[in-house]
């Protein structure tokens, strides 16, 4: 499955009202989170975001819905101290993970965002990690980034959701219900080289950037690879 963000298709997504899905990294100067562990709770708010009643039939259906017609945008912004308060404040939900804070909203019309998220800086998202992340637990999800693209953190944090949602899409009920369960568990990872053009091949999930900013139009930056899917296509 491929999902083409900001490719033209036969639906013209750019007809009609565009919305995004913000989400927002805890930066604090004193103690910024891992760069891997900001991917994956990225990634897994999103999950817990679209699994949520209130995203599937309660108050944020509509405006999920308005989103997902037009073009799947999310964007990330930063926050610390006083902003990340004030931000937590506003209906959405917060995933934590290894140190890593990312709180994800209900979508917003592109040109009206909430004045305690306008505010927020997109860019300074530089994150690393303080060593190589772990080679993925056997069985656990992965979200495999290009190895031929340098993204920023913010940029890359976009990627991991964008990739979880098509990975989302791919499953059944009963599959997202025992994900779910097991929490979303997922690991995000650079792709080794040498495996990337098999992995794009795959049929698994594949996301194509728009070229919005840091990338060219139609760039491969993320394969979701999922036991569940690859069981599929065995």
């Amino acid at each position: 499955m491929r999902h083409d963000h900001g490719v033209s298709s036969a639906v013209d997504r750019d007809a009609v009202p565009q919305f995004v899905l913000p989400l927002v990294v805890r930066i604090e100067r004193e103690a910024p989170p891992a760069r891997t562990a900001a991917l994956e709770a990225a990634a897994r708010a999103v999950l817990v975001f679209l699994a949520d009643e209130r995203s599937t039939e309660g108050e944020w259906a509509e405006r999920v819905t308005e989103w997902t017609d037009g073009r799947i945008r999310k964007v990330v912004r930063r926050a610390r101290g006083a902003e990340w308060r004030r931000a937590s404040v506003l209906d959405g939900i917060t995933s934590e993970h290894e140190g890593a804070e990312v709180r994800v909203f209900p979508p917003v019309p592109l040109d009206a965002w909430p004045k305690e998220l306008a505010r927020l800086q997109v860019s300074g998202t530089d994150l690393d990690d303080p060593e190589p992340p772990p080679a993925p637990e056997p069985g656990v999800p992965v979200l495999w980034f290009n190895p031929e693209l340098e993204m920023s953190a913010g940029k890359a944090m976009a990627q991991a959701g964008h990739g979880a949602q098509l990975a989302w899409m791919s499953l059944d009920a009963e599959a997202r219900k025992r994900w779910a369960d097991d929490g979303f568990r997922l690991a995000v990872r650079t792709s080794p080289a040498a495996a990337w053009p098999a992995l794009t091949d795959s049929g698994l999930p594949l996301v194509r950037d728009a070229g919005y900013t840091e990338i060219a139009p139609g760039s491969c930056t993320v394969v979701a690879d999922l036991p569940e899917l690859r069981a599929r296509r065995a």
